[in-house]
């Protein structure tokens, strides 16, 4: 059978929904989230689901050390590395049935369509299912897919452990999943379908994101040290209040994120007070930063604007800011050709398409360092994720998962 991007091939739209409502009852919450966090046992059950469907779908499984989950669809020439699509299936502690899980299971619906229409490819087809992408209960994110990328060693990965002290070679070896398939396999092209996690697509009635690149991210942790002081007796003058200080950084993120208009991006999501009582006055704050944008200059220029706010307000209050950068990120590109072939795909389809740089950081940010990479958004309700309102239309999400057979049919060769 011959089969190219302007042919009637697609997958079945109510076994992919079928698939994701199925997946989302491991860890099902009252709002009809899902919470299903890394290495527990309730990842070890989608997991357990998840391969199954792979052995069902005649996919040869196989695990790596660091958890990650493959299977592979042979080709008529196994010498070619295989074409893969992927995501991951770990939750947000209030997270939902489509971030992550939508990606894995367009994979297989891939395959499953493959077989279904006797389909046979050049090279190989695989489908992945990245360890601890979101980084809830181990950091650093997107763990299993920067070991297999090199971004940092196995060993580094497998030592960190969660607030109770387990650790992921520990949790790996208990749930069954530290498996012993080689690191780092060749990779003829990568592509992932996600939804949008954000309001463009929706807001402009598009029903495709033809995504070619992520935003570039800088972390810090930032820790201001004043002085405790009883709130009555002293003067607001002499006060060296550590809280007063780290809002005023906090409105200075935002403003140099605004001088990066239109696509820079400046968040401070956590922070802590000591000694967080309502009558002294806080003698530390501690809380994070996270810088976004798409160029390194841009990135740059953020750091040197916070750093020379924190040097200006370390006068005003009479406080030390100590600054330390913890994640970078650089933005990434994704291949050309990769995208080309999401963009012929939803022009084929006649899906109504729209280039997309991604906020968020994804599995395919670090792939994307060691093969031909690019990502195919869908839309959500409202813009809204890792929240278990988290929402997506079943017709959008078959739409991008036809996009994405079709892209790889396109790298694969039939």
């Amino acid at each position: 059978m011959t089969v190219d991007a302007e042919s009637d091939l697609r997958i079945d739209a109510a076994r992919l929904w079928r698939s994701l409502m199925d997946l989302a009852r491991i860890g099902e919450t009252p709002l009809g989230g899902v919470r299903r966090i890394t290495l527990t046992d309730l990842d070890r059950q989608g997991r357990d689901l998840v391969v199954e469907w792979f052995r069902a779908a005649g996919l040869e499984v196989r695990m790596d050390p660091i958890g990650n989950i493959f299977g592979r669809r042979a080709g008529r020439d196994p010498s070619r590395p295989p074409v893969v699509a992927g995501s991951h299936i770990d939750t947000q502690p209030s997270g939902g049935k489509f971030d992550g899980a939508y990606g894995v299971l367009a994979g297989l619906e891939v395959v499953r369509t493959l077989n279904d229409r006797g389909v046979r490819t050049d090279a190989p087809i695989e489908v992945a299912a990245w360890t601890n992408e979101e980084g809830s209960r181990f950091t650093p994110v997107m763990m299993g897919s920067g070991v297999f990328a090199g971004a940092f060693s196995l060993e580094h990965a497998l030592a960190r452990t969660d607030i109770d002290g387990a650790s992921v070679g520990g949790e790996l070896a208990r749930i069954g999943y530290a498996g012993s398939a080689p690191l780092g396999t060749p990779v003829g092209a990568y592509f992932e379908a996600h939804i949008e996690q954000g309001p463009i697509l929706e807001e402009t009635r598009n029903v495709i994101g033809v995504v070619t690149g992520a935003l570039g991210q800088r972390w810090f942790d930032v820790t201001v040290t004043g002085m405790n002081a009883h709130a009555g007796p002293t003067p607001m003058e002499l006060r060296r209040d550590a809280l007063l200080a780290a809002s005023r950084i906090v409105g200075e993120v935002h403003r140099i994120a605004l001088t990066e208009a239109p696509h820079g991006r400046g968040t401070v999501g956590f922070m802590q007070v000591e000694p967080n009582s309502r009558n002294v006055v806080p003698g530390v704050a501690r809380f994070s930063v996270d810088f976004r944008h798409p160029e390194d200059t841009g990135l740059r220029s953020m750091e040197e604007k916070l750093r020379a706010a924190c040097a200006r307000v370390e006068g005003e209050c009479n406080v030390t800011i100590r600054t330390e950068e913890v994640v970078y990120f650089p933005p990434c590109r994704f291949d050309a050709q990769c995208i080309a072939a999401v963009r012929a795909g939803a022009q084929a389809a006649g899906y109504p398409s729209l280039e997309i740089v991604s906020g968020a950081g994804h599995d395919a940010v670090y792939v994307a360092r060691v093969a031909p990479t690019a990502m195919i958004f869908v839309p959500c309700k409202d813009g809204v994720s890792h929240n278990e309102l988290e929402d997506a239309k079943p017709a959008d999400l078959a739409a991008g998962c036809n996009v994405l057979l079709h892209a790889m049919l396109s790298r694969a060769g039939v």
